[in-house]
C-alpha cells in the first residue's frame, strides 16, 4: 500500500510521503488551532508544516513543483500560514492590541520585500549566464569573468526568504504566550531587518564589476580560442537529462583521437552531467549562437544522436557528418531513416551495414564505414571459470521502453521467472542483477516488477549468507572494505572542490587537472577491484547507480542473460555465453530472422526453462555447441579484432577529413577560377544561385 502511495504521489521514498502527508495534515490543524485558539497546538502545526516543506524541498520533491501548478506554491503556503496567525490573535482578542496591527504591518512589508529580491535574483543569474559554457577552454586569459555570488545568496533564494518570516511568527507567538508585546516586536523586527539585509545583499552583484561581459565578448573570445585551438574532429550532442550517457561513452574515443577534438553540447543539463574529459567541451544552446561559430577549421562533426537540432551543424558543407549512434543493436533506432542525412554512417561491423541495406531507408551502401566499438576494449574475453569460484550469472534487462511492446524487456513476464530459476540452480551460481537506469521510469507494472526482483535476489542473498556451506573470508573482506575507505576518500578529496559557484565561474575555472584526472581514473580502477573483493564470490547482488559499470560486470561474469538491446551486441565481445529473453513470443526462428543478435544466444522463453542451457555452457565450455557461433558472430557485429577498434576509427577520421578538405579546395579552385560556380560558392548557406527563369527572390513552385 505505501508503494502504491509513493508512486501514486509521485515522491522518491517513504519518507518524502511522510512528509507530504504531514504537510497537507498541518494547515487544517493550523486553522483548527487559530479557531479554538490554542496557541502551543498553532506552534506546533506550524512547526510540522516548516520542516516537512523545508525537507520537500531540499529533496526536491515532484509534489512540491506540482503544488505549484495548482495556485499552493511556496509563497501561498506561507502567506496562508501567516494569515491564520492573524487569525489566532483576533480569537485571542488582541484584535485591539497593537501586537496584531503590528503583525499586520510586518506581513505587508515582508511581501512587499519579496518583489525585490525576487527581481534580482533573476536579474542575477540571466545577467550571469552565459552564451556559451565550456570546459577546457581558456577563456579566463581572453575576458574577465567574475566570482559568482555566495551560494547562501542564490541557492534556493525564495525558500530562503521566506523563512525570515520565522523570528516574526515565533515572537509573535511567543508575544501572546506571554502577554509581552516587546517580544513580539523584537521577531517583528528581525524578520524585517533580515529580509532588508538579504534583498542588500544582492544588490552589489548586479553592478557591471560583478557580472560577465555581454554575449558579443564572450563569442568573440570563444572564436578567438577556436582559431588559436583550431579543432579538427567535434562530437555533437543534444538530448535530454537523461541521455547524457549518450554522450559519456564516446568522451574516452575522442580523448584518443590523431586529430584535435572538440565537444559541442547545445543543452547545459548535459553539460552538468557530463562525466569527467580532457577534450575542450563547448555548450551552445542558442542556435544563432551555433551557427555563428568560427568552426572553419573543423573538418569531421560525429553525431551520437538522430535528434532535430543537429540541422544547426548539418549545414555546414566545409566539413563531413558521421552519424556514429549510442549503441549497435537491433533495434529500430539503428536503422533511423534519418541517418541518410549524413555523409557516412559508422557502424561497428558488418551487421550494421546489412541492417540498413534490410531496413532499405535510404542510406546508400557505399556511405557505410565499419569502424569496430572502441568502447568495447575494457571488456576481457572469456577463459572460462576459475575452478575456486562458482560461476557468476549476469542479468541486464533493459527498460519498458516508450510503449507498451511486450519485447522490449524481459521484466515485466519473465524476469522472477529468470532470477528465481538462478538463484534455485543445483549447481548454484551467483546472480547480479544490474537493470537499465530508466527502469520503472514509464510503466508502474515494470516498477513494481523490478522491486519484486530486487526483493528476490536480496531474500536468495540472506537466506545462502545463512547457510553454513558458504563461508566468508572475513579478513580478506575485512581488507578490501579498508580498501574501498581509502580509495572513495581520496576520491572524495579530489572530486570534492570541483564545483564551482554558477555556469560562468565553472567556464571561467574549467581547465582540467590532467594529473588529477589521471589519478582519478587510476583510482577508479582500484575501486572497482576492491568492490569485487568486498564481498564474498557467491554473494548474490543487486547493482544500481553508475559504479560499478555495466562492462565491470561483464568481466566478472561468466554468462548473461538480457533482452534486444546495445547492451547483448557488447556483451558478445566477450565471447561468453549468453541468453536473450523472446519476450514478445515469436518464437526460435522468428526471433533469430528479426535480431542478428540472438543468432549465437540460448533464446528464452518467458517461463525461462531454457537456462539450463546456459548454465550447462558456462560449467562445460568445452561441450558448449554455440561457442563457434558466438565466435562468428563477433566478427559479424563487431568487426575483426584486429587492427585495434580505435585505430580503424582513427583512420576513418582520418580519411573523411581528407574527403573534406578536397571538396574544399575543389570550391576555392572553382572561385578562382571564376565562372557560373562563383555565384554559387559565394551563396550563404542554405541559399543558392538563381537558375534561369527563377523570379527575382520568389520561389518557382
Amino acid at each position: 500500500m505505501i508503494s502504491t502511495a509513493i508512486r501514486v504521489a509521485r515522491v522518491g521514498s517513504a519518507a518524502e510521503l511522510a512528509a507530504a502527508v504531514l504537510m497537507m495534515l498541518g494547515f487544517p490543524c493550523l486553522m483548527l488551532a487559530a479557531l479554538v485558539p490554542s496557541i502551543p497546538a498553532f506552534a506546533a502545526a506550524a512547526a510540522v508544516t516548516y520542516l516537512a516543506d523545508h525537507y520537500l524541498h531540499r529533496k526536491g520533491s515532484y509534489l512540491v513543483s506540482r503544488l505549484s501548478k495548482v495556485r499552493a506554491g511556496l509563497s501561498i503556503r506561507f502567506l496562508i500560514r501567516q494569515l491564520l496567525l492573524i487569525l489566532l490573535l483576533a480569537r485571542l482578542s488582541l484584535a485591539d492590541n497593537l501586537i496584531y496591527y503590528g503583525a499586520i504591518a510586518c506581513f505587508i512589508a515582508f511581501y512587499g520585500l519579496q518583489a525585490p529580491h525576487g527581481a534580482l535574483t533573476t536579474l542575477i543569474r540571466n545577467r550571469r549566464r552565459m552564451p556559451v559554457a565550456t570546459r577546457n577552454v581558456d577563456l579566463a586569459s581572453r575576458i574577465r569573468i567574475p566570482d559568482a555570488p555566495p551560494r547562501l545568496l542564490l541557492d534556493r533564494p525564495a525558500e530562503k526568504m521566506l523563512h525570515l518570516d520565522l523570528a516574526a511568527v515565533t515572537g509573535i507567538l511567543a508575544g501572546a504566550a506571554l502577554e509581552s508585546a516587546a517580544v513580539g516586536y523584537t521577531g517583528i523586527g528581525v524578520t524585517l531587518a533580515l529580509s532588508i539585509l538579504y534583498v542588500l545583499a544582492l544588490v552589489p552583484y548586479v553592478r557591471g564589476g560583478k557580472t560577465p561581459p555581454k554575449a558579443e565578448k564572450v563569442l568573440a573570445a570563444v572564436d578567438d580560442w577556436l582559431r588559436e585551438y583550431r579543432p579538427e574532429t567535434v562530437l555533437y550532442f543534444s538530448g535530454s537529462k537523461d541521455s547524457a550517457y549518450q554522450v559519456n561513452m564516446w568522451l574516452e574515443t575522442m580523448e584518443q583521437l590523431d586529430t584535435r577534438p572538440l565537444i559541442i553540447l547545445r543543452e547545459r543539463v548535459i553539460l552538468q552531467n557530463l562525466a569527467p574529459t580532457t577534450v575542450p567541451v563547448v555548450c551552445v544552446p542558442g542556435g544563432v549562437h551555433l551557427m555563428n561559430m568560427d568552426l572553419s577549421t573543423v573538418r569531421v562533426a560525429l553525431y551520437a544522436a538522430n535528434v532535430g537540432k543537429n540541422i544547426h551543424l548539418l549545414r555546414v558543407p566545409t566539413m563531413r557528418h558521421v552519424f556514429i549512434g549510442h549503441g549497435d543493436s537491433d533495434k529500430l533506432a539503428s536503422v533511423n531513416p534519418f541517418s541518410k542525412v549524413y555523409d557516412e554512417v559508422w557502424t561497428a561491423g558488418r551487421a550494421g551495414r546489412d541492417r540498413y541495406a534490410i531496413a532499405d531507408v535510404g542510406v546508400r551502401d557505399e556511405d557505410i564505414v565499419e569502424v569496430g566499438r572502441p568502447q568495447l576494449a575494457p571488456i576481457r574475453t572469456w577463459q572460462g571459470v576459475p575452478g575456486d569460484r562458482m560461476p557468476t550469472i549476469l542479468y541486464a534487462p533493459t527498460w519498458e521502453g516508450w510503449d507498451d511492446n511486450p519485447g522490449n524487456t524481459s521484466i515485466l513476464l519473465a524476469g522472477e521467472n529468470i532470477v528465481k530459476r538462478l538463484v534455485e540452480a543445483d549447481p548454484a551460481v551467483r546472480v547480479l542483477y544490474k537493470p537499465h537506469p530508466f527502469t520503472g521510469t514509464r510503466s508502474p507494472q515494470a516498477k513494481a516488477a523490478h522491486q519484486r526482483i530486487t526483493a528476490l535476489i536480496e531474500a536468495a542473498a540472506a537466506e545462502r549468507a545463512a547457510d553454513a556451506r558458504f563461508t566468508a573470508d572475513t579478513a580478506a573482506r575485512t581488507q578490501a572494505g579498508a580498501e574501498l575507505a581509502r580509495i572513495e576518500a581520496r576520491l572524495a578529496e579530489l572530486t570534492g572542490g570541483t564545483e564551482r559557484g554558477d555556469e560562468a565561474e565553472a567556464t571561467r575555472d574549467g581547465l582540467v587537472d590532467v594529473a588529477r584526472h589521471e589519478e582519478i581514473a587510476r583510482l577508479r580502477a582500484e575501486w572497482n577491484t576492491a568492490y569485487w573483493r568486498s564481498f564474498p564470490d557467491w554473494e548474490h547482488r543487486v547493482i544500481t547507480g553508475a559504479e560499478p559499470r555495466l562492462y565491470d560486470c561483464f568481466n566478472v561474469s561468466d554468462a548473461m542473460v538480457s533482452d534486444i538491446s546495445s547492451v547483448v551486441s557488447d556483451f558478445i565481445a566477450s565471447g561468453k555465453p549468453y541468453a536473450v529473453t523472446d519476450s514478445a513470443g515469436l518464437g526460435v526462428e522468428e526471433f533469430k530472422r528479426q535480431n542478428t543478435a540472438v543468432r549465437a544466444a540460448v533464446i528464452l522463453s518467458n517461463d525461462a526453462v531454457e537456462l539450463d542451457t546456459l548454465l550447462e555452457a558456462v560449467r562445460v565450455p568445452d561441450a558448449d555447441p554455440l561457442a563457434e557461433d558466438r565466435r562468428e558472430l563477433k566478427r559479424y557485429l563487431l568487426g575483426p579484432d584486429e587492427p585495434k577498434s580505435i585505430d580503424q576509427f582513427n583512420t576513418a577520421v582520418a580519411q573523411l577529413a581528407l574527403k573534406a578538405e578536397t571538396r574544399n579546395l575543389g570550391q576555392e579552385s572553382r572561385i578562382t577560377v571564376g565562372g557560373p560556380d562563383v555565384e554559387l560558392a559565394d551563396a550563404l548557406p542554405g541559399q543558392r544561385a538563381s537558375a534561369p527563369g527563377d523570379t527575382d527572390g520568389a520561389p518557382t513552385g
